[in-house]
C-alpha cells in the first residue's frame, strides 16, 4: 500500500502466518522488529509536529490486550443500534478532517492485531449464548474495513466464517474502493459491504485520501453484482448553504448504480464531535469550514447541530431515499427518541427496540436472497 512507509512488528508475532503473508505483501517497505512498540508511539507523539498525520504512514503489528470483540459504546440517552465492534485494525491511512480518532486515540499509528482465531472464538461465544437472536458485527468503527484488507486479509477468513452462521452477519464499512479481493468469496449473503457517502465537495475538501464518490459507487455496484447486500451511511451529514442540492445529487447517483432491493440499510447521522476535536482538526486542516457552523453541546457533551437543523436534514434525506423505495430500512445514528418521532412519526423507543427492527430487517432481506 503506497500510503504506508514502514512497518513495526512485535517479535512474538513474526512467525504468525498472517504476519508472514503481510510481510510478503509489504516487502518493499522497511520492516522493524521491536519489542518496545509503545516507545515508537511515544517518540512519534513527542517529537513529530503532526503525529496524527505521521502515524498514518506507519503500520504497527502487535498483540491485542483484552477482548477483541466489544459492544458499541453508544451514547447515554440516545438510541444505539447495538452493534458489535471487531477490533482488528485501529486508525487508517485516510485522513478525514472530522475523524474523531484524531482526538482520542493515544496511538496515532495504523495498528493491526492478527489474532483472527481469537476474534472468531469470541464471536462464537456471543452468538451461541443467544441462538434465537441475530447479531451484527463490524470492523469499521475504529478504522476503515477495506483500505488495507487486501494486505491484512481479514475478510478472506471472516466472510466464509460468517457465511456458515445462522444468527450473525458481518458488515465491512469503508470509504475506499478496494473490493476486488471480495468478489469471488463464498459469502451466502451474510456479509454486508457498506460505504460512507458525502457530496463531491465534502469528499474533495474534507475526506483526504479517501476514494472519490464515483469509485465508491462503482465498487458498491461490483459487490452488489457479486450478490453481497450493500449498505450506505450518510454520516456525518454536514450542513452548509446548498447542502440540499448536493445531498440529493448523491442519493440520485446512488440509485443510478444500485437497485434499492440490493440495499440492506441506510444510516443517517448529523455531524457531531467532542469539543476538543475542533482545535485538533483546525490545526491540522486550517482550510476546513465544517467546524464554523452553529453547533451546541448535547447531553453527551458532543457538539451537534441544533435539533431543528438535524430534523430537517433527516426528513429531507428520508424523503429522497424513500422516493426510490418506500420500504427502505433507514435508521438514525445516536439520536434521541424525540428526534426519531419527528423524522419518522414513530420511534423504536430504545436501543433494544432498534435492535429488534434490525433483526426483522435482516430476516426479511435473507429470505429474499435464499
Amino acid at each position: 500500500m503506497v500510503l504506508l512507509k514502514e512497518v513495526y512488528v512485535d517479535p512474538s508475532l513474526e512467525a504468525n502466518p498472517i504476519v508472514q503473508r503481510i510481510r510478503q505483501g509489504l516487502n518493499h517497505l522497511p520492516w522493524h522488529s521491536r519489542a518496545d512498540l509503545d516507545r515508537v508511539i511515544q517518540e512519534l507523539l513527542s517529537f513529530h509536529a503532526d503525529p496524527c498525520g505521521a502515524g498514518k504512514h506507519i503500520l504497527l503489528i502487535r498483540p491485542f490486550q483484552g477482548r477483541l470483540v466489544k459492544n458499541c459504546p453508544g451514547t447515554m440517552n440516545h438510541i444505539c443500534c447495538n452493534y458489535k465492534i471487531i477490533n482488528v485494525v485501529t486508525n487508517c491511512p485516510m485522513d478525514c478532517s472530522y475523524c474523531i480518532l484524531q482526538s482520542y486515540l493515544n496511538n496515532p499509528c495504523v495498528t493491526f492485531y492478527p489474532e483472527f482465531a481469537e476474534v472468531f472464538r469470541e464471536i462464537e461465544e456471543i452468538i451461541e449464548k443467544h441462538p434465537h437472536r441475530i447479531f451484527r458485527f463490524g470492523t469499521g468503527e475504529l478504522g476503515d474495513s477495506l483500505i488495507l484488507d487486501g494486505i491484512v486479509g481479514f475478510a478472506d477468513e471472516a466472510i466464509p466464517f460468517f457465511a456458515a452462521k445462522k444468527n450473525a452477519i458481518l458488515e465491512l464499512k469503508t470509504k475506499s474502493a478496494e473490493v476486488d479481493h471480495l468478489l469471488f468469496l463464498n459469502h451466502r449473503g451474510r456479509t454486508v459491504v457498506s460505504w460512507s457517502l458525502n457530496p463531491l465537495r465534502i469528499i474533495e475538501e474534507e475526506e483526504h485520501l479517501a476514494a472519490p464518490l464515483g469509485e465508491r459507487l462503482q465498487a458498491a455496484r461490483l459487490c452488489a453484482d457479486a450478490g453481497y447486500p450493500v449498505g450506505f451511511h450518510f454520516d456525518p451529514l454536514i450542513y452548509y448553504p446548498g447542502w440540499e442540492d448536493d445531498y440529493r445529487t448523491v442519493v440520485d447517483l446512488l440509485f443510478e448504480h444500485i437497485e434499492p432491493r440490493q440495499v440492506m440499510w441506510v444510516s443517517l447521522g448529523g455531524l457531531r464531535y467532542p469539543p476538543f476535536l475542533k482545535q485538533v482538526a483546525q490545526e491540522r486542516f486550517p482550510g476546513s469550514r465544517i467546524f464554523s457552523g452553529e453547533l451546541i453541546p448535547g447531553e453527551d457533551g458532543k457538539l451537534r447541530y441544533l435539533k431543528p437543523i438535524r430534523v430537517e436534514m433527516y426528513q429531507r434525506m428520508v424523503s429522497w431515499l424513500r422516493a426510490y423505495d418506500g420500504g427502505l430500512f433507514i435508521y438514525l445514528c445516536m439520536e434521541r427518541a424525540d428526534v426519531w418521532q419527528e423524522v419518522f412519526g414513530s420511534t423504536p423507543g430504545n436501543t433494544e427496540g432498534l435492535n429488534r427492527r434490525f433483526e426483522e430487517c435482516v430476516v426479511r432481506f435473507m429470505k429474499g436472497v435464499q
